[in-house]
């Protein structure tokens, strides 16, 4: 949304051309009061009574709607937020297979899980339960896949969820919530709201509710979990990231280079896990630097805008900053609007705030090293651990470095790779907790110990 738009108001503002195409009024304090007292006797009412198949049933159902409508859907998130229509409906098509996993995955994740006891008699057991009410806050530039991240798992645990979107995000918050009542959930199970951060804020202090999670910037992260501690509520954060993507040797370099540029330019650069810095051994640097440089700027040709002008500002100031530092900037043409012309960045400084900042967009920034120890020191240097990227023909360096670098997720010789059943989190200011695979079931659940004589 562009400067000057409130923040809390939730809209449809087409960023190719900054028209509001549909405004949604914000939620009253009534409603907010009425979605936790739905969620909570949902929870009671179905959640605690319901069986693990009849929920898996509904997952399944969740799962064939995104399909079913997945053309509708994915041109939604083309008018909210400028994501291209290839990639739109791949997001959709990878939020149904996320909902399908925990449906077919659940009996396994959630059976009882016998402890060997070193003494006494009887037996012992942990049983994962539901913990109850849950409030998540999700981001835009992923609109579906973030949510069946969080909804996935948590509704096939059992627990119910008030959902709280993007504000540039309310039309496909609202084709979500059409998808989970037509699909059978009863009243309450999930709630989307168009709240205010402030509603939000009470919502998570409200003794009903047991935990929250949160994908989106450091300052949003660090403010719920604020409240959160305070209110001793459990939080995953999904934070941002500034993934490195090292490149020590390659027999291909060219597959090396569409590799970065596929890591850096999907969803037009606007991803938490997307390769932000690349960091290339000094004896392909030139080469890399010279093939990576042209096919970023090729890419100018029908580049989606980002998300909002206001996305576009932002990343502006950053470049500029990264240039009047001392930085080399390799681009071409003006940004227009939410467009923004696609670049490379050489020679910048530790010293310059950029060097530690998240650039959320079309921009790559590409550094030289010496030696695998000096490409760990730099991958490492960063308040982010996300994700990381290791490309090297040598198998026992690649063992070496994905040991040695700190990050929640490595992927060795491959981007691209993200799939249901692998988990997703980082460490550091990226955030704590795991989300998808079997560890995003077992974040919010009892896990009880039923200990018989």
């Amino acid at each position: 949304m562009g400067k000057g738009r409130d923040m809390s108001l939730y809209a449809v503002v087409d960023p190719a051309t900054g028209d509001v195409v549909q405004e949604y009024p914000t939620a009253t304090d009534e409603q907010m009061e009425q979605a936790l007292s739905a969620a909570v006797k949902a929870h009671r009412e179905w959640g605690r009574t319901s069986t693990l198949a009849e929920r898996a049933a509904l997952m399944k159902q969740v799962a064939r709607l995104h399909t079913e409508r997945r053309e509708e859907l994915a041109k939604i998130i083309q008018r909210e937020m400028g994501k291209p229509l290839d990639q739109a409906l791949g997001e959709v098509d990878f939020s149904a297979a996320i909902y399908e996993y925990y449906a077919d995955n659940a009996e396994k994740f959630l059976a009882d899980e016998p402890i060997d006891l070193l003494g006494g008699e009887g037996s012992a057991l942990i049983r994962r339960s539901s913990v109850g009410l849950l409030i998540g806050i999700m981001p835009w530039n992923y609109p579906y896949y973030q949510v069946a991240r969080f909804a996935g798992p948590n509704l096939t645990l059992g627990n119910t969820i008030i959902l709280k979107h993007a504000p540039q995000c309310p039309e496909s918050a609202a084709a979500i919530q059409q998808i989970l009542t037509d699909a059978g959930y009863p009243e309450g199970a999930y709630v989307n709201v168009y709240a205010t951060n402030e509603q939000i804020a009470k919502a998570i202090a409200d003794p009903r509710v047991q935990g929250v999670s949160l994908t989106g910037s450091e300052r949003a992260g660090a403010a719920v979990a604020e409240v959160a501690g305070r209110n001793l509520k459990k939080v995953v954060l999904e934070l941002g990231g500034s993934d490195p993507f090292i490149v020590l040797s390659t027999d291909d370099l060219d597959a090396t280079v569409e590799a970065a540029i596929a890591g850096r330019m999907e969803n037009t650069g606007q991803a938490c896990n997307a390769a932000k810095r690349f960091i290339v051994a000094q004896g392909i640097y030139d080469e890399f630097v010279d093939k990576f440089t042209r096919k970023v700027l090729e890419t100018a040709d029908g580049l989606a805008p980002l998300s909002s002008v206001a996305a576009a500002e932002r990343l502006d100031e950053q470049v500029k900053l990264a240039v009047d530092n001392g930085a080399t900037l390799v681009s071409e043409g003006q940004r227009k609007g939410a467009y923004f012309p696609p670049g490379v960045l050489t020679n910048v400084s530790p010293d310059s705030p950029s060097y530690k900042e998240e650039l959320f967009g079309p921009v790559a920034t590409v550094y030289k090293v010496a030696s695998e120890e000096e490409a760990v020191e730099l991958a490492n240097d960063t308040p982010f651990g996300l994700g990381s990227y290791v490309f090297t023909t040598d198998k026992e360096q690649a063992k070496r470095v994905a040991d040695r670098i700190e990050a929640g997720m490595v992927y060795v010789n491959l981007v691209g790779a993200d799939s249901a059943e692998l988990p997703f989190g980082g460490v550091k200011r990226s955030g704590f907790g795991r989300e998808l695979g079997r560890f995003g079931i077992d974040e919010f659940v009892n896990k009880k110990l039923i200990r018989t004589g």
